[in-house]
């Protein structure tokens, strides 16, 4: 069972730390895990909030709070120290991108030459609103709009060529709004893209574990279909911020891909 998408955030860039995630993984019979950060905990991607700073004081705030705390040296210097060491399991490193139009270039030059194992773009921002940070930020919110917006910044993430895999693909849904409309042309046109950039996507259950009384877990089956008939390639994750929660509600997660 692979766990593919695993925050290290909340400890230091230690062995030790490390150690814990990978206790974790054994005991929850995963053989591979993908370590990673969030980009805004990087100095050299904080240009790319720029809008979303402007847009609302709440991010302002949280980004002055979090935004650049880590050294992207440091963490590099981390990989290179874990991948001397012989593990139980399989530990893969990368970095999690919050998408923005128009900086495709800009990661691209961040992200070339610096050894990581993979980049997994995410979209965590509609035209500036951070519809996963509080669920009273949709109070006033075109529901159908929101929706249509982050299918649509999830294609051109799919097609910028710039990242291996695309993270959660509908956590749109994680506080229990659905539009108005069917979503299977958006799913298909979003497998379509995926496809033809040959990156995979998640079957992520981190969004069920944080709001479990509003969204089911993982992806909608009718998007796993679409994925399935197009041939993408479904990674398991946990999105993990703890040891503690690595690998959990992935192997439900993945029957259900099985399922679908």
């Amino acid at each position: 069972m692979t766990d593919g998408h695993i925050h290290i955030e909340r400890g230091p860039y230690t062995l030790d730390w490390i150690d814990r995630f990978v206790e974790a993984a054994v005991k929850t019979q995963t053989d591979e895990i993908g370590l990673l950060e969030h980009s805004y905990r990087f100095e050299e991607f904080l240009p790319m909030y720029t809008s979303v700073r402007a847009h609302s004081d709440y991010i302002d705030q949280w980004l002055h709070r979090k935004g650049g705390a880590a050294s992207l040296d440091a963490y590099l210097k981390l990989i290179g120290r874990v991948r001397e060491i012989s593990y139980p399991v399989s530990v893969k490193f990368g970095i999690e991108v919050c998408y923005f139009e128009d900086y495709e270039g800009f990661v691209s030059d961040i992200l070339r030459d610096r050894g990581l194992d993979f980049a997994v773009g995410s979209v965590h921002f509609v035209d500036g609103f951070a519809f996963d940070h509080k669920s009273e930020h949709w109070n006033g919110a075109d529901v159908d709009t929101v929706y249509r917006r982050f299918f649509e910044t999830s294609v051109k993430l799919a097609d910028c060529g710039v990242y291996d895999g695309l993270a959660h693909p509908d956590s749109i849904k994680l506080y229990g709004h659905r539009p108005s409309f069917p979503l299977k042309a958006y799913y298909d046109r979003l497998a379509k893209s995926l496809a033809e950039s040959g990156m995979y996507a998640e079957q992520n259950s981190g969004v069920y574990r944080r709001c479990a009384p509003t969204v089911a877990l993982g992806m909608d089956a009718e998007l796993i279909r679409s994925l399935k008939a197009h041939g993408v390639r479904l990674v398991s994750a946990s999105d993990a911020h703890c040891p503690e929660d690595v690998g959990t509600y992935v192997a439900e997660a993945l029957r259900l891909v099985e399922q679908a």
